[in-house]
């Protein structure tokens, strides 16, 4: 994790633009103070899916649509993406989003509980994104470990949380602790599970990138 501003903005500075749509998502997500992914994070994705060319997406946490968009400009004519959200306000805005892309033919947003909605999908998917309520990736794990392909990729964003997770958890804010205490046990289990082979990777806040054996 690049904590040196500088840095951080030399890079962002090296980044080529993005669709006036993603721009305009972008704008309106960090004045209305909205969590999207970083600039780092979104050239990351772009490089991963020119190399994997994944068919089927599976995106846990939408947000207001800025990543799944974004995602959708850099895959193959006939790829897919579905994502999931659960906050309302944002469903909304990721539903206008989406549309104001014409982007609905190619992402399907499906509403409500992560760990509810997963247990309905079928299938499975060769590229999966989490970008979602950090307590819940581990909660979550069996279900995305069902679905994602032999081969497949799982990227996972926001996981060394702002540095601290390498703080006690007695150092760390009692509200805090439970996801302090579940991304540890998170970070242990996809670098130890025998189905994947993973790397924590200090770009953003962290990611961790996985492949399913």
């Amino acid at each position: 994790m690049i904590t040196d501003e500088r840095i951080t903005s030399y890079i962002h500075s090296l980044a080529g633009n993005d669709s006036p749509i993603c721009m305009q998502i972008e704008r309106e997500a960090l004045a209305d103070r909205v969590p999207i992914i970083r600039k780092e994070m979104g050239s990351f994705l772009k490089t991963v899916l020119a190399q994997k060319h994944p068919k089927n997406i599976l995106e846990v946490g939408a947000a207001v649509g800025y990543s799944s968009i974004l995602m959708s400009e850099n895959i193959d004519e006939d790829a897919k993406i579905t994502t999931i959200e659960n906050y309302d306000k944002r469903i909304i805005k990721a539903r206008e989003n989406i549309k104001m892309a014409g982007k609905e033919n190619v992402i399907t947003l499906l509403e409500g509980d992560a760990g509810q909605i997963l247990k309905t999908l079928s299938g499975s998917y060769d590229f999966i994104f989490m970008d979602a309520a950090k307590a819940q990736y581990i909660v979550i794990l069996p279900e995305i470990l069902r679905l994602l392909s032999s081969g497949g990729i799982l990227i996972t964003d926001n996981v060394l949380q702002e540095g601290d997770l390498v703080q006690s958890r007695f150092a760390v804010c009692r509200r805090d602790r439970t996801i302090h205490s579940r991304m540890r046990e998170y970070l242990y289990e996809v670098t130890h599970n025998d189905e994947l082979v993973t790397s924590v990777i200090p770009l953003g806040d962290g990611i961790t990138f996985s492949v399913k054996k």
